[in-house]
């Protein structure tokens, strides 16, 4: 008898719980939350210190009575018991009150997601407070943000790079047609740098210092200037702090790994295209979209390898869940890119 009064109090979610950040979108409002997916808890009690932005600041500094960690990994979800506290903690958050919070859930999740993997998604996010939680596709909800015609004939391709993974994907009435998940994205390419600076100079930085050098200099093509940036950290021979002047050649040669897995995914993907949906995307161009397509450089590197305009689309990083949210908002138009449970 309480539940229609429970779901009139709930607004309805859209979570882009992504391996770097979580975005959630809460209907009639908009994005109301962005922050980092990092979560500090107390090692004895298991009492959660910090969640997002204020646990970030703490990564690589906390006495050993706290750790900070981040419970998602690949883009799923490497540590249950965590990702169900930050839920209810960012579902509580976006509502402003802890009270009668069970709202409908809508979830991106990657196009090469198991079911096992799934299973995981839907039972952390009720078990976090939700009334119902429903799935879509990353690279759809990325389509949809972007403004693309998902519902028609026509052949879309959607690149989206996340933190822990890369979705290439070709859409065409309201389907993914054929796509390439991989497991690797903007957290690669900064354990890409690390091991670089490791190997080459022996010097061992953290990752808030390793995503800040791909960041400043970094590049997936060659620069018009070269640019240097001094970083700080622990030489592994002395065990001493030091200051090293690293260029942005060396950083895109550190770079160059992850780089090319990238494209071989937009390769296989294109490769396994129908030949009219192809001609379409010859016509439109590819669309990137995600924290790792502004990575500077990238497009240009897409265009020379594929000979195709790229599209790199306004607020990469909010594209997904904006698009979860123009679903959420529109159910019955946007129905058939809903996952139902029994299929992937």
């Amino acid at each position: 008898m309480f539940r229609p009064f429970i779901s009139f109090l709930s607004r309805d979610l859209a979570i882009d719980l992504g391996t770097a950040n979580t975005l959630v979108y809460l209907k009639d409002r908009g994005v109301v939350i962005d922050e980092p997916t990092v979560v500090a808890m107390r090692r004895d009690t298991g009492a959660v210190m910090a969640v997002g932005l204020e646990a970030k600041i703490m990564l690589g500094r906390t006495p050993e009575a706290i750790r900070a960690l981040r419970p998602m990994s690949d883009g799923v979800i490497a540590d249950y018991e965590v990702t169900e506290r930050m839920l209810k903690y960012f579902i509580i958050k976006s509502h402003g009150r802890r009270f009668f919070v069970h709202p409908r859930v809508l979830v991106c999740v990657p196009s090469g997601i198991t079911e096992v993997e799934k299973r995981a998604v839907r039972d952390s996010a009720t078990h976090a407070g939700a009334r119902e939680v429903l799935m879509v596709y990353e690279p759809m909800a990325a389509a949809v943000g972007a403004g693309l015609p998902v519902h028609e004939p026509g052949g879309n391709i959607i690149i989206d790079i996340g933190g822990g993974t890369t979705e290439v994907a070709v859409i065409s009435l309201s389907g993914i047609v054929t796509n390439t998940s991989i497991r690797i994205g903007g957290d690669e390419m900064d354990v890409a740098i690390d091991k670089y600076l490791r190997k080459t100079y022996n010097l061992l930085v953290g990752e808030q210092t390793a995503e800040q050098i791909k960041l400043q200099i970094g590049s997936a093509f060659p620069l018009e200037k070269k640019e240097t940036m001094d970083i700080r950290g622990r030489d592994i021979v002395e065990g001493v702090p030091r200051t090293l002047s690293v260029t942005s050649t060396e950083i895109r040669e550190a770079l160059s790994e992850p780089v090319s897995a990238i494209l071989r995914a937009v390769h296989q993907t294109l490769e396994q295209t129908p030949p009219e949906l192809a001609a379409d995307i010859v016509d439109r161009g590819i669309y990137m979209t995600g924290g790792g397509s502004m990575l500077r450089g990238l497009n240009d590197l897409l265009h020379r390898e594929t000979d195709l305009t790229i599209h790199l689309v306004d607020n990469p990083l909010t594209t997904v869940v904006a698009g979860a949210g123009r679903i959420l908002e529109n159910p019955d138009e946007f129905r058939k890119v809903i996952l139902s449970e029994n299929r992937r």
